[in-house]
């Protein structure tokens, strides 16, 4: 079964006070959650169901609750219209989807790592992958399901065998990295966490997120602050599924970190200019890796461009080095899952 944001500060209070919502509903946008009913789809629905970007949400899992969880969402006064759809629908859930979130997947447990979902959500992913290029083929792709470093690969090669595959229009959400280290950061440093802004790299796994603390303006760490978070930073969904103990992993702040990318890509969509994210996309920043975390510029049609890393300290640069051959490995293991199945 699949268990599985708009920047912080742009998500609205709640008011009693009318809104008008005429143009943005009219030039609204199809996004499409796929493993809507899960820990992190539910949240994560909620959250861009108050997107005034959004016209048409389609929710689809194989849960049974899934059209409730439509009619549930439907009731709040935003503009988007809900859909929820179930078991054999996801054709139906996919048409004329502008973008696709995909949480779908199971969600770790104690003692288990990324890599321990492979097998399991790889396939699902895969699956996904395969209904999406028939149903939905120039729709952004956003990667939620882990491993990412993985799953990413996957959708790509996917996507190359139907001959839909494009590199620009392919993401793995790995803001939630971003979204930890910023606060983490403000917490030591007293930062305005709404205003902190700490560039993290890498993959999505373990000692692939590089956080670059070297780059944080207006504060500095000793190294044992900056080993002690960069450890934190690296393995903080092993602080939240062992507080969970057993009971689930990061599904709120990961629904918050999806909905943030999710609207932020909305936006660079509608011909906002500026907008950058940290996300895991095809890239050629790094040698020996072909898929890489860095600063991207979003645009109309999805990657606008790549921006390279930045200096990095000697620390970060022994992260770097350290990060690269099990990024490597990961992404072969991706590419080698689609081939072969």
């Amino acid at each position: 079964m699949f268990r599985s944001f708009r920047s912080p500060s742009s998500f609205r209070s709640a008011s009693n006070h009318p809104r008008s919502f005429s143009s943005t509903a009219q030039k609204g946008y199809k996004v499409s959650v796929l493993g809507a009913a899960g820990g992190i789809g539910q949240p994560l629905s909620l959250l861009l169901k108050d997107s005034d970007q959004i016209s048409h949400l389609s929710l689809y899992d194989i849960a049974e609750v899934t059209p409730g969880v439509g009619v549930d969402l439907s009731h709040i006064c935003t503009p988007s219209k809900v859909t929820g759809h179930k078991g054999d629908q996801l054709a139906e859930a996919l048409q004329g989807s502008h973008v696709v979130v995909i949480p779908a997947g199971v969600p770790r447990k104690p003692g288990m790592t990324r890599d321990d979902l492979f097998n399991t959500n790889a396939s699902i992913v895969k699956n996904l992958a395969s209904a999406i290029s028939k149903h939905a083929p120039k729709a952004h792709v956003l990667v939620i399901a882990n491993p990412v470093n993985s799953t990413v690969p996957i959708v790509a090669e996917t996507f190359k065998k139907a001959g839909t595959y494009d590199k620009n229009r392919l993401f793995g959400v790995t803001t939630l990295d971003v979204v930890r280290a910023k606060t983490f950061v403000s917490e030591l440093k007293n930062l305005n966490v709404r205003k902190a802004s700490v560039n993290v790299v890498g993959g999505h796994s373990g000692v692939t997120i590089i956080p670059l603390l070297s780059q944080v303006a207006g504060v500095t760490f000793s190294q044992q602050e900056i080993e002690a978070l960069t450890k934190r930073i690296q393995f903080g969904g092993d602080e939240v599924v062992q507080a969970k103990a057993g009971s689930g992993s990061a599904t709120l702040s990961m629904a918050f970190a999806g909905a943030q990318f999710t609207n932020r890509l909305l936006s660079a969509l509608s011909g906002e200019s500026g907008v950058v994210e940290n996300t895991f996309v095809e890239s050629s920043v790094v040698p020996g890796v072909s898929f890489f975390a860095s600063p991207v510029e979003l645009g109309p049609n999805g990657v606008k461009a790549i921006r390279p890393t930045g200096k990095l300290s000697d620390y970060e640069k022994k992260l770097l080095d350290a990060a690269v051959p099990e990024l490597a490995a990961n992404i072969k293991k991706g590419v080698e899952f689609a081939n072969k199945n």
